[in-house]
């Protein structure tokens, strides 16, 4: 017996076909939109931030509003934009441009090639090098600010950021206003040389321009400040401040100890330690960092101002 072909509605028949692909109950043919309502909601990936030292997990939102520090004490690196607002009054400013320089000048290449790992830092941070500057009132007093960004190459120093260094402090000079640099790095950058290790001696200069115009010249120490950049313009400031725990020092702690061959004193390198050797003016936690550098930058500049009046 041969089976029946299927049929298609009737003409006249008012039941409709269901549409192909119709998915759903009821429900969804009632209210469309409720369906979309109770949808599965992904969690973004950056929701919650680990705390290096206790493992804790730290509800994103929270630790913004703490200025990037840890319940435990922990002051985690934070970039230019967020130090800009931190540090300027009401987080009102004025960003400079940083000069652009020659990109690769010795072709260098370690497996991967120095214009790529430029190009990824580029990407990752949304900056041009590892120098950001700023001008606007820090504690009411009008100051430039130079921040370093350890997310750029590990902070490293190379051309731009000497020519971002020096365009700071010529920014400082035009404006008669102090120079304030917040510093973080591994050293020089080694894809540039001895270009790299010639900055060292360019933002000493740049430096000396600023005593001869009598403007102040802050340093504030991050996490960390190491190499190069400590052997020059992190040690040459009218004051010193640092973050609670930064590591502060040329060579690193293992590479001392292998040299040597003794074991170092807890707390080395941090700090707290280099306040107690003088090589530190002060250790201020990050929120009292912008009336610390106000009362700084006010006095430093008091008698200017009573010149002015």
């Amino acid at each position: 017996m041969a089976m029946a072909e299927p049929q298609g509605p009737k003409k006249g028949d008012k039941t409709k076909a269901p549409a192909e692909g119709r998915r759903g109950g009821w429900l969804s043919r009632i209210a469309p939109g409720v369906r979309g309502a109770f949808a599965k909601r992904e969690t973004p990936e950056n929701l919650w931030v680990k705390c290096p030292d206790t493992g804790e997990m730290i509800y994103r939102s929270d630790l913004e509003a703490a200025l990037w520090v840890t319940p435990a004490g922990r002051h985690m690196r934070i970039g230019p934009e967020a130090r800009f607002k931190f540090t300027f009054d009401d987080g009102a400013h004025e960003v400079l441009p940083t000069p652009p320089v020659v990109e690769d000048p010795l072709h260098f290449s370690d497996g991967k090639s120095y214009k790529d790992r430029l190009a990824a830092a580029r990407k990752a941070t949304g900056e041009q090098d590892a120098m950001a500057i700023a001008y606007g009132k820090v504690g009411g007093v009008d100051a430039v600010v130079l921040v370093q960004d350890f997310a750029f190459m590990g902070g490293s120093l190379g051309m731009a950021a000497g020519e971002g260094f020096i365009a700071a402090a010529e920014a400082a000079i035009k404006r008669q206003v102090p120079l304030v640099v917040f510093t973080a790095a591994g050293g020089a950058r080694m894809q540039e040389g001895a270009l790299s290790l010639m900055q060292m001696a360019r933002t000493t200069l740049a430096i000396n321009e600023m005593k001869d115009a009598g403007l102040p010249y802050v340093v504030v120490l991050t996490d960390p400040t190491t190499g190069g950049v400590t052997a020059s313009y992190a040690m040459l400031g009218d004051v010193h401040l640092a973050e609670p725990g930064a590591l502060i020092g040329f060579a690193g702690p293992r590479v001392i100890e292998q040299t040597i061959r003794e074991t170092l004193p807890p707390g080395f390198q941090r700090s707290e330690y280099l306040v107690e050797k003088g090589m530190v003016d002060r250790v201020t936690p990050r929120k009292e960092l912008p009336a610390v550098l106000g009362s700084i930058l006010g006095t430093l500049m008091m008698g200017r101002a009573l010149k002015a009046a």
